[in-house]
């Protein structure tokens, strides 16, 4: 059975950092991606990378504050995240898709098969 679990969510100050982790247990995945959810909002793409090579893809609204990675001996893919701004507020989701080979981050949520839980993360200002 396949689950993606997340954690690491909490309340920050504007200006503060924190790592959310996503652990994938049951199979691996070509890439891995995180997406967000703001209260009255659509889930949107916040970060995605492709396991094998470590490529990494952002949304404009995080790059250059947000960092994706991944542990191949944890199966895990982690979001380090700084400079943390108030509309950063939203739950936070990790997302792997069934097929396997991708050779490219997918960024919209029909390319996911698989969906953790999700974690709240809220910024204050």
């Amino acid at each position: 059975q396949v689950q993606l679990a997340e954690s690491g969510g909490g309340l920050v100050q504007a200006g503060g950092s924190l790592r959310l982790s996503c652990a994938a247990s049951g199979r691996t995945f070509s890439t891995m991606a995180w997406f967000r959810q703001a209260l009255g909002k659509e889930r949107e793409f916040v970060a995605g990378i492709r396991w094998s090579t470590g490529t990494t893809y952002y949304a404009d609204s995080v790059k250059g504050r947000f960092t994706i990675s991944r542990d191949n001996a944890k199966n895990t893919v982690y979001l380090q995240m700084s400079s943390l701004k108030p509309e950063d507020t939203a739950v936070y989701y990790c997302a792997a898709p069934k097929q396997t080979g991708l050779t490219i981050v997918r960024r919209t949520e029909s390319g996911y098969d698989y969906w953790g839980q999700g974690t709240q993360v809220t910024v204050s200002s």
